[in-house]
């Protein structure tokens, strides 16, 4: 009834992902008109957008300029990173750090994954260790995203006197509000919550010398443009703007140009998707039997640690609620979810508690997590740049990685 295909796994023989798999088209009606459901979904990219062949990838020699103890920082900070475990920078962190701590302004072209946090939290914590009167602000996508920024810092501040406010929608904003009137020197949250602070009256920015944005294209995609516009123009003019984006598209160059004073370009990309992402298609029509073939590739062993993408919140949630009944270790993060829920669930999973996570787009941008051995794309993304964000969630520090897409 099975038979094996390039994962080592099984599809169902009537619905193979070879050839066939090209010959999809929208539904139809019996009087030649397209049904209400195929009109209203978004349109299909072209399934040979998801399949590649993995590169062995051939080892590059790392030309790394500096040591972290080459960098201009207190001895405090040095000794934190250190402690760390961090023996050389990153090529991001390479480039940048000097820069960066320099006072310059930055735009650094990198992937999620390259360490660019590290490329912009050192110079904040030693230009706050410096002068203690000022503040910073750190915006980012997602609450996933935010979160996992904050926790990064904080693992490098110590027993350092520096303090931060976590601002992102789906928490208490009570809360928020009492950590900003502690007058933390940081500030790390999402353009919608950090505006309605600052509406609010309670968050404002006369000092801060220093502001990021980090996956600025995400952010745009997200719908969050003038958010930002709004922001920045809060700010005082004179400031420290380091910018992080994985792509240096229009609106990108748009808010670099009008923000931004001579800054410098650094550029570390590695490539649209992983060059060691072994990316294939399994035709599968219909829920019920997406499912089934679902349960089929979830249950063998190599399929060690998985993140399922969906299209909807709803979606998102009944596919976690039929895994889980069938026994899967299995958990969903989606923007339904409380921020108190996303973060537990993403705990389980970085700790190997649950195998599998099931998610939204929106809700796993900027999720960073090891070792995961397969992207399922159990609804297909609205766009390619949605699909190379979810690729690139596998096939990371040299290792090979599987996507699958499933489609119709």
């Amino acid at each position: 009834m099975y038979k094996n295909n390039r994962f080592g796994g099984r599809g169902n023989s009537g619905h193979n992902s070879r050839g066939s798999a090209f010959g999809g088209r929208p539904s139809f009606n019996n009087r030649g008109g397209m049904n209400r459901r195929a009109r209203f979904m978004p349109k299909a990219l072209d399934p040979r957008l998801f399949v590649r062949e993995a590169i062995e990838a051939t080892p590059e020699e790392k030309i790394i300029e500096h040591k972290f103890s080459d960098f201009a920082m207190d001895s405090r900070l040095l000794a934190n990173v250190e402690a760390k475990g961090f023996k050389e920078p990153t090529p991001i962190q390479d480039k940048a750090l000097g820069v960066a701590l320099e006072g310059k302004d930055v735009i650094g072209l990198a992937d999620t994954g390259t360490g660019k946090t590290l490329a912009f939290v050192l110079p904040i914590l030693n230009k706050i260790l410096e002068l203690d009167d000022q503040t910073a602000l750190i915006m980012a996508p997602t609450r996933e995203l935010a979160v996992q920024i904050r926790d990064e810092m904080r693992s490098l501040i110590g027993n350092l006197p520096i303090y931060s406010a976590l601002l992102i929608g789906g928490s208490d904003i009570r809360r928020q509000i009492m950590d900003i009137k502690r007058r933390p020197h940081i500030y790390v949250g999402t353009p919608g919550r950090i505006k309605d602070l600052y509406n609010r009256g309670v968050l404002r920015f006369k000092d801060t010398q220093t502001v990021v944005l980090d996956e600025m294209d995400r952010m745009l995609d997200m719908g969050f443009m003038k958010e930002i516009v709004e922001i920045m123009s809060y700010l005082p003019e004179t400031k420290q703007s380091l910018l992080f984006s994985a792509t240096m598209n229009d609106s990108v160059e748009k808010i670099a140009t009008q923000f931004m004073i001579q800054p410098v370009k650094i550029s570390v990309k590695s490539g649209a998707t992983s060059q060691n992402v072994e990316q294939n298609v399994i035709r599968a029509n219909g829920i019920a039997n997406k499912v089934k073939v679902l349960q089929d590739l979830l249950v063998q062993d190599h399929f060690s640690k998985v993140i399922i993408f969906g299209r909807t919140k709803h979606g998102v949630e009944k596919l976690s609620i039929e895994l889980l009944e069938k026994g899967f270790k299995a958990g969903a993060i989606h923007g339904d979810k409380r921020q108190s829920q996303r973060e537990q669930v993403l705990r389980a999973f970085k700790s190997n508690t649950i195998k599998i996570l099931i998610a939204t787009d929106v809700a796993a941008r900027g999720i960073d997590v090891k070792d995961i051995s397969h992207v399922i794309n159990f609804d297909q993304p609205a766009t390619y740049d949605d699909y190379i964000h979810r690729v690139g969630r596998t096939g990371r520090a040299g290792k090979k990685g599987y996507a699958i897409t499933f489609i119709d």
